[in-house]
């Protein structure tokens, strides 16, 4: 870790490297320019060097005609020089020059402005060269008892990064800062001492430690912040203070800033697993969550706490309650957070308090409005349904409430609302009646197709009595309006009272207006004008649509409007309704009237699917189910099969698929305590047989030094194969240089690690990789320029950043010095495509959700599928095949993916790193057994961008070759 910070550097990007100016121009800047062009030359030479040119040649003039500026600006671009340019010559001892940068940085280290000298203090942080450093130590120790705590707070970080690197040059530093740390009184100061000392003596930091353990909790926050870094280590070396530091932490608990309740709280849980430390940590991240405006913070809080409730099951419990108080925040997000967590959290013990919160949280919605109020109702129902799911006992409670927004005009709540009202009526059987009774009454309200569709559905399966059929039966037909539809709507068409209505003539039994013949009429202006048949019509046309505005009842609205798949559930549930009142009553006459009535109703919306007065003609599917239906009425006393696939298929149907929904959430819970479940042959930890570095809490803080430090990336453990897979050739082997690149993919970054060889016998001088791209990537970190021996080779990296999921193309050549200096050689390099697929990861999401995105998103990309499957292999195969390559996961259940047929259709989801939803929609069928696979796959997102680059994946191309 030290050797890769010692090379890091910031990265300055270099805009055109076509208008780098000559040394010649620089010198002349630097000789000749006032203070506020030296800056912007120095500049210029900073991001040309970081860039690659070294530029030794300029050391003397910048020494010459910068040094002696009193420029504070110029002054600071001065020491980012000296940070970075070469300080030893070809022989490896230091440059003469340095001799007069040791005095002016020596002269700046004893300057009258506290800010020079602060400044000259970092620099001196950054020195690595003994021969440099030692001058200067007399006056950087002296800067300790400087009057201002700016000079102080940096000499000390420069004595602790000279003892560090330079040990001998310093040895009593140790004992320096904690003398200067007992007589300091600035908190910015003896919170850097301490630092410093924590970085260079553990043993002096503790001793200093225990001479002031009992003040802590009334120390500063930032000393507080330092202090608890080093509790937290000092821990897990010396076990005989971990007692003493827990009853410390506890008192921290109680501070008054946030930033020492949160690491305090964070201590906490690293050091122990103790069931009251770990309850008292998660009750003051959910204190900060509510206390907090910020919302990130209110997140990171959250998700420290689901941490928690995922290490230690059924511990934090009792704290559900106080996680729903976060719901006071006014952010979406962090609600949804905190719903999601107490949904996890809630039991038997606390589902009541839980469902009662819901309820007047839920009843807010409807006085109050809130920021995306209809999300938040959206999010309130789904978690209201999830504990009447989980716990039975409070399914009676909420299910009357719920039932209130069925008539709500924001589709996706009263959706969620029906869902919940079919799943609870299944499942328990007693409250079927009052269920049944309800949602008839509420029929008149609904204005939603997919909720009256629901409605009509539970209608039909579960009015049992006959009184139920009855009251469904008047409730529907009032719903439904005048029959037949079309004599009616024509009838309403005669009576408007805008002028006569135009004439009508029978064509095929339906009213449809005749055109009218032209008038001559008199304009505004005193003019002529002629009325022609087209003016005529559009009149009617407007009074037909006057004639559709009117007020009319639900059910007939929308089945005017062109809702024939609710018009074919409602044919369906009056054949139920006739079947069933045909099995409980011994009325024939009233059984005969409703199987007429119900074959008139639906020949009467045949025909006004057929008429001018609905806004889309009926489909052929929806005529076919339809007649269906009254050829069932007509049929079924005589075939009993009929009865059965009515009555009894469609419920069986149901309810297997509400056992497998509950066996899928059987089984995610099992999992859930599979993984944090302790098994009866684990090992046992002793403390005292374990490696220092395996006690307690030595394992999260080495990951996350591991995290901070990218160490603990899952290329370190990828095989050879799995490398291998990603390099890229980018020279041909004939080339003078060959070079590959091994493309690694780091969160948004893309590491290029290039192998460049000389195939020639000749040196190579100043050879550079230059890289450029194309979409929504950039080059951050270009390869420095070097000389690559005769046969010999080099790596080099190069970093560019990616902030989309689009098509990516990364090119560049390599460029060198020929046999004469004015000579420049250049090999181009392939193209590197980038993978999206590295950004892509499988997410899910509910139904509900599925469909508003699909509706919502504009961009579509219909990829065609022609594959060939191996033998043996089916359309099971080949999903999951499609699955692995497009990193997408399948919402379809699987028991609807069962059975053998030769068609499958199924949705898929997933989610990018930067957030971006992808779906898609598979439709494919097989030709017999090893027949290939046609079809297509629909693919949908927000932006262009990911839709387009999914759907140009070679690999969709050969899935059927690697199944």
């Amino acid at each position: 870790m030290a050797t890769f910070l010692e090379s890091s550097y910031s990265l300055v990007h270099q805009d055109n490297a076509a208008d780098t100016p000559t040394l010649q121009e620089l010198r002349t800047a630097l000789e000749k320019g006032s203070d506020e062009s030296k800056i912007e030359t120095m500049k210029r030479v900073l991001t040309i060097m970081l860039n690659g040119n070294a530029m030794p040649d300029l050391l003397m003039h910048i020494i010459r005609f910068v040094m002696p500026s009193k420029s504070k600006a110029l002054k600071k671009l001065l020491y980012m020089y000296y940070e970075v340019c070469p300080k030893l010559d070809a022989n490896g001892k230091l440059k003469q020059e340095m001799i007069l940068v040791c005095n002016g940085i020596r002269m700046d280290l004893q300057h009258a402005n506290e800010y020079i000298r602060g400044n000259t203090l970092r620099f001196l942080t950054k020195l690595r060269e003994p021969e440099l450093i030692e001058p200067l130590l007399a006056p950087a120790r002296q800067c300790l008892e400087h009057r201002h705590s700016y000079v102080r707070k940096n000499a000390v970080f420069a004595i602790a990064s000279i003892y560090q690197h330079s040990e001998s040059l310093m040895p009593d530093a140790p004992e320096l800062i904690q003398a200067f740390l007992e007589s300091e009184s600035d908190n910015t100061c003896k919170r850097n001492a301490f630092a410093a000392l924590l970085g260079i003596s553990h043993e002096k930091a503790l001793e200093y430690l225990s001479g002031v353990f009992e003040g802590i909790p009334n120390a500063s926050e930032l000393l507080q912040l330092v202090e608890l870094e080093f509790i937290r280590q000092d821990a897990v070396q010396n076990q005989g203070n971990k007692a003493r530091y827990l009853r410390l932490i506890f008192n921290l608990l109680e501070a008054k800033e946030s930033t020492v309740v949160y690491e305090a709280a964070s201590s906490l849980t690293a050091l122990t697993t103790n069931p009251v430390a770990v309850k008292a940590a998660a009750a003051k991240f959910i204190e900060l969550a509510i206390k907090e405006s910020d919302n990130n913070v209110k997140l990171i809080v959250l998700e420290k706490v689901n941490q928690l409730r995922k290490t230690n099951m059924g511990i934090l419990d009792d704290l559900t309650m106080e996680i729903l108080r976060v719901l006071s925040s006014p952010d979406l997000d962090v609600r949804r957070k905190s719903l999601e967590l107490a949904m996890d959290m809630v039991s038997s013990k606390n589902v009541e308090e839980v469902v009662l919160l819901l309820k007047k949280e839920l009843s807010k919605t409807v006085d109050e409005q809130y920021e995306k109020n209809n999300e938040y109702r959206s999010l309130l129902i789904h978690s209201i349904h999830q504990c009447a799911i989980k716990f039975s006992e409070v399914a009676q409670s909420v299910v009357g409430l719920l039932m209130e927004f069925i008539a709500d005009f924001n589709n996706a709540s009263a959706v969620d609302v029906i869902t919940f009202v079919k799943e609870v009526v299944e499942k328990f059987p007693k409250l079927r009646s009052s269920i049944v009774e309800r949602l008839v009454a509420t029929l008149g309200e609904v204005r939603a197709g997919k909720v009256y569709r629901g409605s009509l559905w539970i209608v039909g399966e579960y009015s049992l009595e006959e009184s139920d059929i009855q009251g469904a039966w008047k409730r529907i037909r009032a719903s439904l309006g005048e029959i037949p539809i079309v004599a009616s709507e024509a009838r309403l068409l005669e009576e408007q009272p805008n002028g006569d209505a135009p004439p009508a003539e029978q064509i095929n039994g339906h009213a449809k207006p005749a055109a009218p013949t032209g008038s001559r009429k008199v304009l505004a202006d005193g003019t002529y004008a002629t009325e022609s048949a087209l003016t005529s019509q559009a009149s009617a046309k407007a009074k037909l649509d006057a004639v559709k505005a009117a007020q009319k009842p639900p059910l007939r609205q929308l089945i005017l409007d062109g809702d024939y798949y609710l018009a074919t559930v409602l044919s369906s549930t009056l054949t139920k309704l006739v079947m069933r009142h045909s099995e409980i009553s011994s009325d024939e006459r009233r059984t005969n009237a409703l199987r007429a009535e119900a074959m008139l109703i639906m020949i009467s919306i045949v025909r006004a699917g057929q008429s001018p007065f609905v806004k889309a003609p009926i489909d052929e599917d929806s005529i076919d189910r339809i007649m269906s239906c009254v050829r069932s009425l007509a049929e079924f006393s005589q075939k009993k099969d009929l009865e059965v696939a009515f009555l009894e298929d469609t419920r069986k149907a149901f309810r297997a698929m509400v056992q497998v929904e509950e066996k899928s959430r059987a089984e995610k819970d099992a999992l859930t305590k599979a993984q944090t479940a302790i098994q009866v042959d684990d090992n046992i930890s002793i403390r005292q047989f374990s490696k220092k570095s395996a006690v307690d809490g030595a394992e999260e803080i080495s990951q996350d030094l591991e995290k901070a430090t990218a160490g603990d990336d899952t290329s370190a453990t990828k095989n050879l194969t799995s490398k291998l897979s990603r390099v890229v050739q980018l020279t041909g082997f004939s080339d003078p240089v060959y070079a590959e690149a091994y493309v690694q993919v780091n969160q948004f970054d893309i590491i290029l690690d290039v192998l460049l060889v000389n195939q020639t016998r000749e040196t190579l001088q100043n050879m550079s990789v230059e890289f450029a791209t194309l979409g929504d990537l950039k080059v951050v970190e270009r390869p420095v320029t070097q000389n690559l021996p005769a046969l010999d080779f080099l790596n080099v990296q190069a970093t560019i950043k990616v902030s989309s999921t689009d098509t990516g193309v990364i090119f560049g050549n390599v460029v060198y010095d020929g046999a004469h200096s004015t000579d420049t050689q250049v090999v181009i390099l392939n193209d590197v495509h980038v993978d999206i697929m590295d950004y892509i990861v499988p997410a899910h999401c509910t139904e509900t959700q599925f469909r508003s995105m699909w509706t919502e998103f504009e961009w579509e990309n219909k990829v065609n599928i022609n594959a060939t499957m191996g033998k043996g292999k089916g359309l099971r195969d080949f999903l999951a095949r499609l699955m692995a390559v497009t990193n997408m996961s399948c919402l379809t259940p699987e028991a609807s993916l069962g059975g053998e047929c030769q068609f499958l259709s199924a949705n898929l989801y997933a989610r990018s790193v930067f957030g971006e939803d992808a779906l898609a929609n598979l439709s494919v069928e097989q030709e017999g057994d090893n027949g290939p696979v046609t079809g297509f796959m629909r693919i949908r997102s927000r932006s262009q961008g990911l839709a387009l680059s999914l759907g140009s994946l070679k690999a969709l191309a050969k899935i059927g070759e690697t199944a």
